[in-house]
């Protein structure tokens, strides 16, 4: 793949394992978890409109937002040597709800002196028909 060479140590297992440090901290309602993940200029585009990424914390102001959640069909474009962009599907039920939600998350990665931190996250929820592929 184009572009891989920049990320010679780094796969896809790496970013997703930083993908789901974010996840895991709306499930534990954790936000300076979800903080310390997130660029500070990191700019969220999500079906209700942009985030920052003090509105990406204070979503956890009220606890855990997340129940469950599950990360698949990933994939690793390199954007350079100190960017990548994961793309993936995520499957979640949001908490206190019953049924999952499924969408297609693209997030771009950029390496800092402080180590990797997600500086943009595009949410795409996916069509009742689209769930069951």
């Amino acid at each position: 793949m184009t572009g891989q060479a920049a990320l010679p140590r780094l796969d896809t297992a790496f970013f997703l394992a930083l993908e789901s440090a974010i996840w895991e901290g709306l499930v534990a309602g954790d936000a300076s978890r979800d903080g310390a993940a997130l660029d500070p200029d990191f700019l969220g585009v999500y079906p209700d409109g942009f985030a920052t990424r003090d509105d990406h914390v204070a979503q956890l102001g009220g606890g855990p937002t997340v129940q469950s959640f599950s990360l698949s069909s990933a994939r690793l474009i390199a954007l350079g040597a100190d960017h990548a962009l994961l793309a993936y599907r995520a499957t979640f039920t949001r908490s206190g709800q019953v049924a999952s939600e499924c969408m297609l998350v693209s997030s771009v990665w950029r390496r800092t002196t402080e180590g990797w931190r997600n500086v943009f996250s595009q949410d795409t929820p996916l069509a009742e028909a689209a769930r069951r592929d």
